[in-house]
């Protein structure tokens, strides 16, 4: 039977067999981390869920946490965890590898964590910072809205009262 290997994932296929590499979960990702990597991978976790309500999800190489948009990402790797945070700021600490600008509101900072000891500020103040930061920028976007529809009600009411006299 006929097989080939997907250049994405390099699995071998079956011929007629359905395939998808792009779909992953937690466990696939950080199923082969060494025990330091997967008591850091849990505390992280532990800390991200520990400040609210949010979407953790599998997506590719990545595992992201979300509000309304991802406030920072994690990528196992073999010998340490590549976790990217979304910052409002560019921080220049030891800890960060590397900052990106992705837009005009959002900085990236990529940072390498190897042991479960890392996962202390102030790595958890910018994950909380970030966490906060999401939701101001969702927020940011609906009050402008909302101040236009108040504006727009105004100008309407001064109509209604040079209508009435």
């Amino acid at each position: 039977m006929a097989r080939r290997q997907c250049y994405h994932c390099k699995q071998w296929i079956e011929e007629g067999e359905a395939h998808d590499c792009w779909t992953t979960t937690e466990a696939a990702l950080t199923g082969d981390l060494s025990d330091d990597l997967r008591e850091a991978w849990e505390r992280l976790r532990e800390t991200a869920v520990d400040f609210g309500e949010q979407r953790i999800y599998a997506s590719h190489h990545s595992i992201m946490f979300s509000r309304k948009s991802c406030y920072f990402f994690v990528r196992p790797k073999k010998n340490f965890l590549e976790v990217c945070v979304f910052l409002g700021r560019v921080v220049k600490a030891p800890q960060i590898r590397r900052v990106d600008r992705p837009s005009k509101s959002k900085t990236v900072h990529t940072i390498h964590i190897r042991h479960r000891d890392e996962v202390e500020a102030p790595i958890t103040e910018w994950l909380r910072e970030a966490y906060g930061l999401s939701e101001v920028l969702a927020g940011g976007k609906g009050k402008k809205s909302q101040g236009k529809v108040k504006r727009r009600r105004k100008k309407e009411k001064g109509k209604e009262r040079v209508n009435r006299e």
